[in-house]
């Protein structure tokens, strides 16, 4: 523990000496070639304090004291706290803690208090609820209800009182490569104090550089730097496309007449149309809580939905309105992306370097709605595989080897993973999901994944693959040939407005920051870039992430300044123009995932800012 406070010390010793320099640049525009950054030298860093990362820091500490060594492990969590960004359902399936802690159940300050008591599935129509049984999966005996932000929190305690530098308000914003570019050196943090022209204000500081002998990526689903390398290395050669949903998320405090602990009900049906992939739940947590929510498929083609009315109008279903009647008060609000694309999208997951664990990679089984167990379990597969790097490159490494060689190599993890559980744990359930996009089609779908998890188990010889290699946003319908979706209004305090709904997520950007929702189309970022984004989003989908944001981020605006013939320096188009209220943003990554015109590129801000989450 001193040896990890000295260190902070004198990583801000050496912050507060670039502050003294750089005040004398107020202003100035900034150039990264010209920064000098801190450099600091660890073992292993771990991009996000997620369940995968913290697992994986949590189980490098067991093997130094089972082995007798000293592994300097860091872990960069974007988020001002150690949970503030997580969110999940969650019914949590304890089978890696149970090996990562096997006495957690005996730590007084565990947070998995409600255990599952029973288990059911509705279908819905607009006003009932028809039983329907559930696939055997999704048995939750022996799982625990709780709230994923704070189980996540709890293992964050548990990693520093380890001896792992856990970094909150540190985003990891870029990869730092080897000169040959050809292996993953460590991250770089990004630049804290810019404003919103990239110009440096007096509280400039620049990013800093930590340099690892194994690097793991745990941004959770769909983050930059997995992106960037998935990409750069081709991870994703014999994988296909990875598909997403997006979940929304209540917590409500509800009457005690209302509140059965431990009850799981899964929701198919209404208001979702039959073209539709989704569904809701109601997970009754402890402490009177209620988590209640709704995951929409993103490959949902009409432009015209919007997830956010589709949870509020959820809500009036008579199931809902029941449980949420008399003294019920909403606590919590939130959003996030998560995989679907099951085993078929886990791309290789290692790298010259280091390794994609957890969400990174892709690991929910979506025929049990879960992903946590999995995503821990990896992150400690990882663990092992860098802990063997780890000792292994301290015996056998030579200075004059070159960089190249010298890059740790992660592929035993690899390995390892297809030969767990969590590889058999996904192998069962893998054409479950993707026979909803087979030419049987949504009913097909149905049919067929209750005939494979009541029956067959996984146990073809055929695996449905994205064979067309469609992503979520080409699945997306011109406006033109949909059916327009109107919605009910707001009737508080059972509905609510998304405004009012986005304060109970505490998020906050500072305004005087660049904007982390870039528009850019092959690196070019522009007014002919912005202009064709509106002329395609407003002209052909009718403006679809101003439906589709679940935090009000992007509005097409009337633009004074354009008409339907515009001048070349305009970033409008017919009379609409983009505005991006980037202050708002919940870090779901909808809108990277799903805007038919692919682009918009979702980066991070300055570490801290974001939600707030405390009990999602």
């Amino acid at each position: 523990m001193l040896a990890r406070v000295r260190r902070r010390l004198v990583i801000s010793s050496c912050i507060t000496r670039t502050l003294h320099v750089s005040t004398a640049r107020r202003r100035q525009p900034f150039d990264p070639s010209a920064v000098e950054r801190i450099s600091e030298d660890v073992d292993v860093c771990i991009v996000g304090g997620g369940p995968a990362g913290l697992s994986a820091a949590i189980r490098l500490k067991q093997l130094e004291q089972e082995r007798g060594k000293d592994f300097r492990i860091v872990v960069l969590e974007k988020g001002a706290e150690v949970g503030s960004h997580i969110l999940s359902g969650a019914v949590i399936e304890p089978r890696a803690l149970n090996e990562l802690l096997p006495g957690w159940s005996s730590r007084p300050d565990h947070p998995l208090k409600q255990p599952a008591t029973s288990s059911t599935m509705k279908f819905l129509t607009s006003s009932l609820a028809v039983p329907i049984p559930h696939p055997p999966q999704m048995n939750n005996d022996g799982n625990y209800i709780a709230s994923l932000s704070q189980f996540t929190s709890w293992l964050g305690t548990i990693a520093e009182e380890m001896g792992v530098e856990v970094y909150p308000g540190f985003a990891g914003a870029g990869i730092v490569y080897s000169d040959d570019g050809k292996g993953v050196l460590g991250v770089r943090t990004n630049e804290v104090g810019l404003d919103k022209n990239f110009h440096m204000k007096e509280t400039f500081e620049p990013g800093m550089e930590f340099r690892a002998k194994v690097t793991l990526i745990a941004e959770g689903a769909h983050g930059s730097l997995s992106k960037e390398l998935i990409n750069k290395f081709d991870l994703r050669r014999d994988a296909d496309p990875q598909t997403y949903g997006i979940g929304l998320k209540e917590v409500w405090r509800v009457d005690p007449s209302q509140y059965r602990p431990g009850e799981v009900v899964h929701t198919m049906g209404w208001p979702l149309d039959w073209k539709t992939y989704g569904g809701g739940w109601v997970y009754h947590m402890a402490d009177g809580l209620v988590s209640l929510g709704l995951v929409i498929g993103l490959d949902y083609a009409n432009p015209w939905l919007s997830p956010y009315n589709e949870l509020q109008r959820m809500k009036h279903h008579p199931c809902f309105s029941r449980l949420l009647s008399g003294s019920s008060t909403r606590i919590a609000y939130g959003a996030r992306a998560l995989n679907e694309g099951g085993l078929q999208a886990v791309p290789h997951v290692h790298f010259p370097g280091g390794a994609l664990i957890g969400c990174s990679a892709g690991f929910v089984n979506i025929a049990k709605i879960k992903g946590t167990h999995n995503a821990m379990k990896s992150g400690m597969l990882a663990a092992e595989a860098a802990a063997d790097v780890l000792c292994r490159t301290n015996e056998e490494t030579t200075v004059s080897e070159p960089v190249s060689l010298r890059l740790s190599d992660m592929s035993a993890y690899e390995t390892n993973l297809r030969d767990s559980w969590v590889w058999s744990d996904l192998h069962e359930v893998r054409n479950i999901r993707a026979s909803f996009n087979t030419p049987l089609g949504i009913w097909g779908g149905i049919a067929y994944s209750g005939i494979d998890s009541l029956f067959l188990k996984g146990r073809t010889p055929w695996t449905f693959r994205n064979v067309s290699r469609m992503s979520d946003a080409a699945h997306t319908r011109p406006a033109s040939l949909c059916k327009r979706i109107t919605y009910p209004p707001p009737q508080p305090p059972l509905s609510t407005d998304l405004l009012t709904s986005l304060t109970l997520t505490g998020t906050n950007h500072a305004e005087d920051q660049p904007v982390h929702l870039r528009v850019r189309a092959n690196g070019v970022e522009d007014a002919a870039v912005r202009r064709d984004h509106v002329r395609r989003n407003v002209g052909e989908y009718a403006g679809l992430l101003g439906r589709a944001c679940p935090a009000g981020v992007y509005e097409y605006v009337d633009d004074e300044h354009t008409s339907a013939v515009e001048d070349g320096g305009s970033e409008g188009w017919g009379g609409k123009k983009l505005v991006i209220n980037s202050q708002n943003c919940i870090h779901c990554k909808l809108c990277d995932i799903k805007v038919p015109t692919q682009d918009i590129t979702w980066t991070v801000p300055e570490g801290g800012g974001g939600p707030k989450y405390t009990i999602t």
